[in-house]
């Protein structure tokens, strides 16, 4: 059993701290809070000891999660790093990328593990996937959010995009050649709304949207590859895979009832297939994956390596957004 501690028990550290009650591997500390209301409450809701410090929390866990607002991530967790603990780091692992990288650095160097909570790799619509070949041409995807004042520290980028930035690195691990963006602030100091064309040297293409402002939440991403099409809901849990199969006859075309097309490549038939979702909970599973990383049996699905391409990818867009305001302004002045 792993003694975790929690530092921030804002609204997601609260969701952290009820997963983490429910899960036998781990024993929750306690927690610590700036905000002395939310320390009380907190500690007479969960029933568990609120710490007077960080420094006193993590000398009494043997694990920290850190789901404070990303500008104190890289002070709190290197702080849990140099004392030896290991470390859950919610995303984005930190607000600039030296940081992050500093931090998987230090975590090497003390021999701590340390995962990133891109909670979207566990989600049982993903989950469903894993083991289908993904060679993507084309992707488009949707993030989008009614507004919500928690987060917008940070722009739209690195608070929503960066979830599926995540993923789209992950599907298509080669580099990113050219990135072309913009966004728009509308209530809040950074872009609240944002979208980019990523091109990737391989030649796929993805066209992303995140919007922290929208009437309704989506959270899309469908995915045009040779013969198929793969659509993935988040929100939902949900995913779909329809194919364009041949039409001869074959025993192995015959998966049920389809659209015969006649093509240039000859007669296809349109299947459609519906992966077996699991309904989990997916910060429940991805705490249960850290467990098996700190006591050594797996490997993170998403460590600091991993958190750092998606935030080096998040500055990117952003600073195309930057070049397209700059270029905004000259042509108005």
């Amino acid at each position: 059993m792993i003694r975790i501690g929690i530092l921030g028990t804002g609204h997601l550290g609260k969701i952290h701290l009820q997963c983490l009650q429910t899960l036998p591997q781990y024993q929750v500390t306690g927690f610590y809070d700036t905000d002395p209301s939310v320390s009380r409450h907190v500690a007479e809701k969960f029933g568990i000891k609120a710490f007077s410090s960080p420094e006193q929390l993590i000398a009494g866990s043997d694990a920290v999660d850190i789901v404070t607002t990303t500008s104190t991530h890289y002070a709190l967790a290197k702080l849990a790093i140099n004392s030896g603990k290991h470390a859950f780091i919610e995303k984005p692992a930190t607000s600039e990328l030296h940081e992050a990288q500093e931090l998987m650095k230090l975590a090497a160097q003390r021999g701590v593990k340390v995962q990133v909570g891109h909670v979207e790799r566990f989600n049982p619509a993903m989950l469903a996937i894993k083991d289908m070949i993904l060679e993507p041409r084309f992707i488009e995807v949707h993030r989008l959010s009614p507004f919500n004042p928690r987060g917008t520290e940070v722009s739209v980028v690195l608070d929503l995009m960066i979830h599926d930035l995540d993923i789209l690195l992950h599907i298509n691990p080669t580099p990113v050649a050219r990135i072309f963006a913009n966004g728009v602030s509308i209530v809040s100091n950074n872009p609240d709304i944002a979208n980019a064309r990523i091109e990737w040297e391989n030649g796929c293409v993805a066209n992303v949207t995140a919007s922290r402002i929208s009437l309704k939440s989506m959270r899309k991403m469908r995915l045009f590859q040779d013969n198929a099409y793969v659509g993935i809901d988040f929100l939902e849990k949900t995913a779909q895979i329809i194919r364009l199969m041949d039409a001869t006859g074959h025993a192995s075309d015959q998966t049920g009832d389809g659209l015969i097309l006649d093509t240039p490549k000859g007669r296809r038939k349109v299947h459609i297939e519906i992966p077996e979702v699991k309904q989990e909970n997916a910060i429940q599973i991805e705490f249960i994956n850290f467990y098996k990383v700190v006591t050594g049996s797996e490997e993170p699905i998403v460590g600091l390596k991993e958190a750092c391409n998606a935030l080096e990818l998040a500055h990117r867009i952003s600073e195309s957004i930057n070049k397209s305001s700059r270029s905004i302004n000259v042509q108005t002045e």
